[in-house]
């Protein structure tokens, strides 16, 4: 009977230390994430917006610059997406009754953001392809996925330009906003994607 119960207190206690060792593997790995994440936005125009909308990836990314940079790319399409159908609702309100300037404003913006998202898109599935870095097709690859991050910026900071001769409308501030804030975390997405570029081909 004494020897059955040194046995359990025996288990008993391993399993606690084995709990105990794993949970500290576990928070050890996240903080080191955590740490990888926020060195890595450092690099970017907006930092600690990039460290808030990827550090709860982090058991995702862990500390890889193709996830980290890919991630960021997710979370920039989420956020384009989101515009485009903000002002495609718009649109079709402004279309019965608005200020003419703010209707074709919304339009343009609707379509800028909308070659947004596609370019967004294919950068995401690029990244979902890479090959091994260091090699030519890495660095087309990547060629490709700057191409249409860039030109995703562009067609951003272009969404805005019409509403310029808009006058005084309730709307014009707030898709200028929210405009400016998704710009933020493609620029931020970029900014990712060229560092692990850079690092990739060199």
């Amino acid at each position: 009977m004494k020897s059955l119960l040194l046995a359990f207190l025996f288990f008993y206690l391993h399993s606690i230390s084995a709990l105990g060792s794993a949970d500290y593997d576990s928070t050890t790995t996240v903080s080191n994430a955590t740490d990888f994440i926020r060195t890595s936005c450092s690099a970017t125009l907006y930092p600690d917006l990039c460290y808030s909308s990827l550090c709860g990836y982090a058991n995702a990314i862990q500390q890889d610059p193709a996830r980290l940079a890919r991630t960021a790319i997710g979370v920039s399409l989420s956020r384009a997406r989101h515009m485009a159908a903000f002002v495609s609702n718009l649109s079709r309100e402004a279309d019965y009754g608005a200020d003419p300037r703010a209707s074709a404003a919304l339009h343009d913006c609707f379509s800028n953001m909308g070659d947004a998202v596609d370019e967004i898109r294919g950068s995401l599935d690029q990244m979902r392809r890479l090959v091994a870095p260091g090699s030519e097709s890495f660095r087309f690859q990547m060629g490709n996925v700057q191409t249409w991050m860039s030109a995703a910026l562009t067609d951003e900071e272009t969404c805005t330009d019409g509403f310029e001769d808009v006058g005084e409308w309730p709307m014009k501030e707030a898709v200028c906003e929210r405009a400016a804030n998704v710009k933020k975390f493609t620029s931020n997405a970029l900014a990712l994607v060229n560092s692990y570029a850079e690092k990739g081909t060199n």
